[in-house]
């Protein structure tokens, strides 16, 4: 069976809230998900602007804290929607799981190059949430 959706987790010492702080402000995205967004801007309605490569588009982000939801939602095709769908869990014990599902519209191979890919955004994520931990110790 093709996989029709990839999704991975990552589990981090810092807790829901300051995962979701970061994943909340779309402009924190070219930081963890370089593979999306090179620039973010405020754009039109309460989207935002996401530039890459060159191309431009529009994304809104739907945000339910007391639920551990962030969406990045974008028209793909008229009348189509996508994005990504994020979901922070709380820990037993402290910290937080972060799991990221993302649609694939290609091949079994390319789900494996989009599941690396996500490895290494969630890691990117998890490390701007740690050091919102450390700096508000000092």
């Amino acid at each position: 069976m093709r996989a029709r959706t990839v999704t991975r987790s990552i589990e981090t010492d810092a807790e829901p809230d300051a995962i979701l702080e970061v994943l909340a402000d779309a402009r924190h995205l070219p930081q963890w998900a370089s593979g999306f967004a090179d620039a973010v801007a405020a754009g039109p309605e309460g989207d935002w602007l996401v530039s890459k490569d060159g191309q431009v588009f529009s994304i809104r982000v739907e945000f339910e804290r007391s639920h551990g939801i962030v969406d990045y939602v974008r028209e793909i095709a008229p009348g189509q929607k996508g994005g990504a769908f994020l979901r922070v869990l709380p820990r037993p014990g402290g910290g937080s799981v972060a799991v990221m599902t993302l649609p694939v519209s290609v091949g079994d191979g390319d789900a494996l190059a989009l599941a690396t890919i996500m490895d290494r955004e969630l890691r990117a994520l998890v490390g701007i949430g740690e050091s919102r931990i450390v700096r508000s110790f000092h």
